[in-house]
């Protein structure tokens, strides 16, 4: 699934298309998506004032509210000609008044679009949201508040969009090596100390990961149709059975919350 990084790319990729564009139709040729697409009539002929994203979702704001679009398990974003035939997958286009669409290609169809009038934030995928991992809010004494009497391993603390969003299976895999700590020690044992260290190691990659425009994850593909590269520089992950680049000594995998996870025994306490 497209993680943070990989999101913050498409926004990235597809912003200078569509920023102060009007909407001039949308052509939604399969509604059965994860959530049924219902989209207001009167969001075409709306200019699109700002982009952003919360969480791996991207906001579209108009004038009364946001379309909200999520790329699922396998989806992703182009910038087509609006004359270019879609494809098998390609299940709906945003067409805009300079000629180009925004295409969404989803091959297994969890990807979803959403529209939701001012305030956007009240929307319920949105609204029970945690923070964003590279604001100024996600520091380790509010991961240390949050973790007290949590018995829950801290990886799966970590990956909880409650308490803090767009921490997928990779980059928590990444930056717990980074920081030194297990995966399956639990959140409420570590101190606040470590929890800086866990701070400071997901900020620097996830950082990183979004400069290499993501990981090349299965089908993920950045809007200009060009994979990530930051699987290039995955320390642990999906290299179990393999020696550490730190130490040599073989790396270990297991199952932390039905989700592979790699760590290095002699590296990670």
């Amino acid at each position: 699934m497209p993680e943070l990084p990989e999101v913050e790319t498409t926004l990235r990729g597809i912003t200078p298309s569509l920023l102060n564009r009007r909407i001039v139709s949308l052509d939604v040729r399969e509604p059965r998506l994860r959530w049924p697409v219902q989209i207001p009539s009167d969001v075409c002929g709306k200019r699109i004032v700002r982009l952003t994203r919360r969480a791996k979702y991207l906001l579209l704001y108009v004038d009364a509210g946001a379309l909200i679009l999520h790329l699922g398990m396998s989806g992703h974003l182009r910038i087509v000609s609006g004359n270019v035939p879609p494809g098998k997958h390609d299940h709906l286009d945003i067409l805009l008044d300079h000629g180009l669409a925004l295409r969404l290609t989803d091959p297994r169809r969890f990807g979803s679009l959403h529209w939701q009038p001012h305030p956007v934030a009240d929307h319920w995928l949105l609204r029970n949201l945690g923070v964003e991992p590279l604001s100024d809010a996600f520091t380790g004494d509010y991961l240390f508040a949050r973790s007290r009497r949590r018995r829950a391993a801290v990886k799966n603390f970590l990956m909880d969009a409650h308490v803090v969003v767009g921490i997928g299976n990779i980059y928590a895999n990444e930056a717990l090596f980074k920081a030194g700590v297990r995966p399956r020690i639990a959140a409420g044992r570590l101190s606040r100390a470590r929890y800086r260290e866990i701070v400071a190691r997901i900020r620097e990659t996830l950082t990183t990961a979004i400069g290499q425009g993501g990981t090349t994850l299965r089908d993920f593909v950045g809007s200009d149709g060009r994979p990530g590269y930051f699987a290039n520089e995955l320390l642990v992950y999906g290299r179990q059975g393999k020696p550490c680049r730190r130490c040599g000594v073989m790396l270990k995998g297991l199952r932390v919350g039905q989700r592979s996870t790699v760590y290095c025994p002699n590296c990670q306490r």
